[in-house]
């Protein structure tokens, strides 16, 4: 049974290992992940997960495909493409709590897609301005929604996780394994 990842991210491939899953083929999708007007957190991350998995779905193949929103209150955090986009999202976040939300879409063989939601709080410290302009100096935020990798340097800044850390990370690996699973994907 062939396995793609409509994802180009190597967390995410790193955490179906962890699986023991292997995709047979990388298709990174092309959709474009602005948020609608109005638009809040949870429905944005399932519409982007949806729309990667049919935009790459294949009949005879299963497609998975995520999408991981930051979040504080109504406000999805943008990946972060520059540093100051990057200081004002670590800004914003600094001292408080904020959600992370994972959705995950399978297409299985047949074409019927199903889909998981895995929903996280995450509280970081107060950061100083050392400790900002040191994370902001270590490019770890470029292209991170919300401007950090909780794997990476980030996690010396996060005081609590309540919830998936690999949902976190970009791809919650129980969920995951449960669409697997449904799809009659062979797990050890």
């Amino acid at each position: 049974m062939r396995l793609v990842l409509a994802s180009a991210s190597p967390r995410r491939l790193d955490l179906l290992a962890r699986i023991g899953v292997s995709p047979d083929a990388v298709l990174p999708a092309e959709i474009d992940e602005t948020p609608t007007r109005g638009e809040l957190p949870i429905p944005h991350a399932r519409r982007l997960a949806a729309a990667k998995a049919a935009a790459v779905a294949q009949p005879g193949e299963i497609t998975l495909a995520a999408d991981t929103v930051v979040a504080v209150g109504r406000r999805i955090l943008p990946k972060t493409e520059t540093e100051a986009e990057a200081r004002a999202a670590l800004r914003l976040l600094s001292g408080r709590r904020h959600r992370v939300h994972s959705a995950v879409t399978l297409v299985d063989a047949e074409g019927r897609a199903r889909q998981r939601l895995s929903s996280s709080v995450v509280t970081f410290k107060l950061l100083s301005d050392d400790e900002l302009s040191a994370y902001l100096a270590s490019g770890e935020w470029q292209g991170k929604a919300g401007g950090y990798a909780i794997q990476g340097r980030a996690g010396a800044l996060v005081r609590a996780l309540s919830g998936s850390y690999s949902g976190v990370v970009g791809l919650p690996l129980f969920e995951t394994r449960a669409l697997l699973r449904a799809a009659g994907y062979p797990l050890g």
